[in-house]
């Protein structure tokens, strides 16, 4: 799973506090949706070459729909209700047309990631790949309203992964569901799992999430997608997106298979994140959900006073100038 994180020292490295876009999520009542795919994924900076001058650079994952010449262009309108559907998208590269080789990232070649913009309605979810590059899964959502789909994936012709975000709606009446409150224990199918370590942001955090059932550890967890869990971070307001993997790796001689599963995460900005942890035991995949809260900024030593021996630099030398997302 690409914009993937390294592991045991993800390095994000954003400095500034963006501001987060006002989500359909936050809406006050019901709210009837019938848009299509709106692809102004970008904070409404769509260029039409693909790439916002000077921003790529300084936006955290998943909040544009192209980057560096290539593009999500969702080929089916809206997401359906209850019963799948084919949900069909591809990915254009610099040269317009459809990308059809990539490098596997955990076993797949993109995963696919939908959440409604109240953080609600979680899916990580992996399509099939047709020869004309069209990416396709049967895919239904439980409720109407605004979802962000994310594709998280590495061009072959890329070294690094790319992760880009559209807006896709599911039809009808949208309520939506307030953030659950920041909480340390989650459940989900009889499992329980505790979340230890906070959010810093600016420095790489780490979270040792622990899964237990009926009150007992759980130490026999399945390798899923190459690792023993994976763990998805979202921004709330603007959905920027993290995508960590564990510290560690099945079958490396020092990782155990549970209860404890590490990460290292370093969130762009102070505020409200939604976590998702995927997990597999007993060959049933599940997801446990957070809502963890990154504090203020950590503090940074003072820039030194130049002097005659060590002349002002300029802007952008000398210095890490330079951001990552």
């Amino acid at each position: 799973m690409r914009t993937t994180v390294k592991v045991g020292g993800f390095a994000l490295g954003l400095a500034a506090v963006f501001t987060a876009a006002l989500g359909l999520g936050h809406a006050v009542g019901p709210t009837r949706v019938t848009t299509a795919a709106h692809t102004a994924g970008n904070g409404g900076h769509d260029n039409s070459n693909g790439h916002t001058p000077g921003a790529s650079a300084h936006l955290p994952a998943g909040l544009q729909v192209a980057q560096d010449g290539y593009r999500l262009t969702p080929l089916t309108a809206t997401l359906a209700i209850g019963e799948p559907q084919p949900f069909r998208f591809q990915i254009t590269g610099p040269d317009g047309t459809p990308v059809t080789r990539y490098t596997s990232s955990h076993d797949k070649d993109l995963h696919l990631i939908v959440v409604r913009r109240d953080l609600s309605g979680f899916q990580h979810v992996h399509p099939t790949l047709g020869p004309d590059g069209t990416w396709s899964i049967p895919l239904a959502v439980s409720a109407a309203g605004q979802y962000r789909a994310f594709a998280d994936f590495q061009p072959a012709a890329r070294p690094d992964g790319l992760t880009l975000g559209v807006d896709v709606a599911a039809p009808g009446d949208y309520r939506p569901a307030a953030l659950p409150a920041p909480a340390a224990t989650a459940t989900v199918d009889g499992y329980t799992v505790t979340l230890d370590g906070a959010l810093v942001p600016g420095n790489s955090s780490k979270l040792t999430l622990s899964v237990s059932k009926d009150g007992a550890p759980v130490t026999d967890l399945q390798p899923y997608l190459g690792a023993y869990g994976h763990l998805v971070a979202l921004r709330d307001g603007d959905l920027a997106y993290l995508h960590v993997h564990p510290d560690g790796a099945p079958g490396d001689g020092r990782t155990p298979a549970g209860p404890q599963i590490s990460f290292y995460a370093e969130v762009p900005s102070a505020g409200t994140y939604r976590l998702y942890l995927d997990f597999q035991h007993a060959g049933k995949v599940r997801t446990a959900a957070f809502t963890a809260t990154a504090g203020t900024s950590a503090p940074q030593p003072p820039a030194p006073s130049p002097t005659a021996a060590s002349p002002q630099l300029s802007p952008g030398h000398g210095a890490d100038g330079h951001t990552h997302g």
